[in-house]
C-alpha cells in the first residue's frame, strides 16, 4: 500500500502515455486540468521560502495550481467559502433536493456540456420558483444554493444539481415569514414534472437552433425524428427528483456543504493503492445501504473516468438563487431575521494570536509560525518526479 498516495502521483506516472494514446481526442481543458494536477505544489510552479518565528527552521513552500479539479486545491478554497456562509444560515430547517438527469440524456450533456448544464440549472430554479411560489404548497419566494456534480462513486458520468433550501421564504408583500412543515418541504412528484417539462421544452429549443452536437454512439440523434423519439420517450420518464430527510440546524448545513460546495471527482483520501498499471480506490455502493467496496481499473481507464468531469470553462458549477442570489443576498437576509426575531451574525473580530496558524503555516518541528523570507521562481524538472513504490 502507498502512504500518502495521490491524484497527481497518477498523473505524473501515466499522465504521458495517456496523452500519446488519445492525442486526438483529449480537448485543451482535459488537457489544461491533467498538466495543473501534475505541477501542483511543485517546483514547477515555484514557491517562497519561509522560517519559523520560533526555531529558525527553514523550507520551500510550494504553489497550489489552483485548478477546481485539483484534490489538493479543493480543501482551503472550501474552508473560506463556508467561513463566508456561516452568516448567511437562517434558524430555520433546511431541506436537501436532488435533481438528476436520465442516462439517455446523460449521453446528450456530456457532448454538449455548457449547453445542457445552463439548461439544467435554470430548469431546476424555474420549478423550484414556481412550486414554492404556488399558494397551494408554501406561496412564499424562497433562496437556495444549487451545486453540479456529475459523477458517483466509481467515477462514471452521472450528472445531477444538489440544492440546499430553507425550509420556508418571504411572503410576496415581505410581511412574514412563511414556513413550511417540519418534515416536508415541497411535493417531489409536483417538482419532478414541472422539472422534466421545463428541461425537455429548452433542450428541443436548443436543438431547433442547431445548437446541440452529436457523435459516437448517439450520432444518430442528429436526425430530428430519433431525438423527437427520444425526447418523447424522456416526457414518461416520472422520478427524476429525490429529497432526502432535512436537516437538524444550520450547523449540520454548513458540515453538509463543506463536503459538496468543492467537492471533486475523487478525494486523494480514497485512494488505496497502485500496483503495477492498477489504480485501487474506495467507493460506497448507495444502492445497497452505503456498503464500502474497493475498485481497480487501469491507470489509462482511472484517468479517463477523472476526465469525464472536467467543466467548460467559465460555467459557475455553484450557485445561488432567490433569496440568496448575490444582488441582493444581504437585504433578503436581514429582512428574513427581522420576521423570525432573531439578531443579525456579530462581525467576527480577528485576533492574532487567538488561533493558531493554519496548519500549511505551522512550522514542522515545533508547531510555531512560519513566515515568509524570500520567493522561489517556477523550475521546470530534468527529470520525471520519484514514485515511492515501497509497500
Amino acid at each position: 500500500m502507498v502512504s500518502g498516495l495521490e491524484v497527481a502521483d497518477i498523473f505524473r506516472r501515466y499522465g504521458e502515455l495517456y496523452r500519446q494514446t488519445h492525442d486526438g481526442h483529449l480537448g485543451r481543458v482535459e488537457r489544461r486540468v491533467m498538466s495543473a494536477v501534475e505541477m501542483c505544489r511543485t517546483a514547477r510552479l515555484g514557491g517562497h521560502v519561509q522560517q519559523c518565528q520560533d526555531c529558525d527552521t527553514v523550507r520551500i513552500a510550494y504553489n497550489s495550481c489552483r485548478n477546481r479539479h485539483c484534490p489538493k486545491c479543493q480543501g482551503q478554497a472550501s474552508r473560506d467559502w463556508l467561513a463566508a456562509r456561516q452568516a448567511d444560515l437562517l434558524p430555520v430547517g433546511y431541506f436537501h433536493l436532488v435533481f438528476t438527469l436520465p442516462q439517455q440524456i446523460a449521453a446528450i450533456a456530456f457532448q454538449n456540456k455548457e449547453k445542457v448544464y445552463t439548461i439544467l440549472f435554470r430548469a431546476v430554479a424555474e420549478t423550484l420558483r414556481r412550486i414554492a411560489a404556488d399558494p397551494r404548497h408554501l406561496g412564499a419566494e424562497i433562496g437556495f444554493i444549487a451545486v453540479l456534480h456529475s459523477w458517483g462513486q466509481n467515477l462514471h458520468y452521472h450528472p445531477h444539481l444538489h440544492c440546499i433550501v430553507p425550509g420556508g421564504g418571504l411572503s410576496f408583500d415581505q410581511s412574514r415569514w412563511v414556513a413550511c412543515r417540519k418534515s416536508f418541504f415541497l411535493p417531489v412528484r409536483v417538482l419532478s414534472r414541472l422539472f422534466r417539462r421545463l428541461f425537455l421544452e429548452e433542450l428541443k429549443q436548443v436543438y431547433d437552433q442547431g445548437q446541440l452536437r452529436f457523435f459516437g454512439d448517439i450520432a444518430g440523434l442528429a436526425d430530428p425524428a430519433a431525438f423527437n423519439r427520444t425526447i418523447k420517450h424522456m416526457r414518461r420518464i416520472d422520478r427524476v427528483v429525490y429529497a432526502k430527510p432535512p436537516f437538524a440546524g444550520p450547523k449540520q448545513v454548513l458540515a453538509y456543504l463543506g463536503r459538496y460546495t468543492h467537492r471533486i471527482t475523487i478525494s486523494n483520501s480514497r485512494l488505496v493503492n497502485i500496483d503495477g498499471d492498477r489504480v485501487t480506490f474506495r467507493w460506497k455502493d448507495y444502492r445497497h445501504g452505503s456498503k464500502q467496496n474497493v475498485m481497480t481499473l487501469d491507470a489509462d481507464e482511472f484517468i479517463r473516468r477523472f476526465l469525464l468531469h472536467t467543466l467548460p470553462e467559465g460555467l459557475h458549477r455553484m450557485r445561488h438563487y432567490g433569496l440568496l442570489a448575490n444582488g441582493h443576498r444581504q437585504q433578503k437576509l436581514d429582512r428574513c431575521r427581522r420576521l423570525l426575531n432573531v439578531r443579525p451574525p456579530e462581525p467576527s473580530v480577528e485576533e492574532p494570536d487567538a488561533k493558531p496558524p493554519p496548519l500549511a503555516h505551522r512550522c514542522p518541528c515545533c508547531g510555531g509560525t512560519m513566515s515568509i523570507i524570500g520567493a522561489r521562481n517556477p523550475s521546470k524538472p530534468t527529470c520525471r518526479p520519484a514514485w515511492n513504490d515501497s509497500s
